[in-house]
């Protein structure tokens, strides 16, 4: 697959997308615009099924709705909330910290930046890169194992990680489709491509693909 092919590719996912389950993120933003639910909703999506983390995020936006209203909950009762999205532990730490860590550097506001929101717990440069996408429609290019996978199993690029994969992404896919990629790819990798058995007969893309030729 080359830059010739992507936007016919991104195109057919998009149409794909339209007609699949919103990842978890993406619904986040729809329903409530918020930078905020969508920082939230992405720490605990990390490493956790879109159903478990929809639950967690309904349990937790019934409480709370901006980081002042977080800071009144204890640790207890965020993993409690929270349970059991993967490290739930973990993330209630982080979420209970995060009020503090936005009132002291931006003034109680989740930042657009990568930069600075990097250096809010919990986010990592998939977290960061998400918000700035989603949160903000600003550009960036969320890598995660979907994204990772799917563009090397395209033979779109060839890299070892999903961080050699942002930096591949960010030199060579045209700026116009970073917003939509981790959404239209994510969809598309939980529901035909799968990392095993990947469903190729109802591909919409699969002339495209190099895996065809394997």
């Amino acid at each position: 697959m080359t830059n010739s092919d992507i936007d016919a590719v991104m195109k057919a996912l998009g149409e794909h997308f339209t007609v699949v389950k919103t990842p978890i993120v993406d619904l986040i933003q729809a329903t409530t615009n918020d930078p905020f639910k969508v920082l939230v909703g992405t720490i605990l999506s990390a490493r956790t099924k879109d159903e478990t983390t929809a639950g967690a995020v309904h349990r937790l936006f019934a409480r709370i709705s901006s980081p002042a209203e977080l800071k009144t909950l204890s640790l207890e009762e965020l993993s409690s909330l929270i349970y059991p999205v993967g490290f739930y532990n973990a993330k209630a730490k982080h979420l209970k910290e995060l009020p503090e860590v936005l009132e002291r550097e931006f003034g109680g506001k989740v930042p657009p930046e990568i930069d600075d929101l990097l250096k809010l717990p919990g986010v990592g440069r998939k977290t960061a890169n998400l918000v700035r996408a989603v949160g903000f429609s600003l550009p960036a290019i969320c890598v995660d194992v979907h994204v990772h996978r799917i563009c090397n199993r395209w033979g779109y690029i060839k890299t070892k990680n999903p961080l050699e994969s942002e930096m591949a992404l960010r030199a060579k896919l045209p700026e116009h489709h970073w917003l939509n990629i981790n959404s239209y790819v994510v969809a598309f990798g939980q529901n035909l491509c799968t990392p095993r058995n990947p469903k190729c007969d109802r591909c919409p893309i699969h002339q495209y693909c190099q895996r065809v030729g394997l």
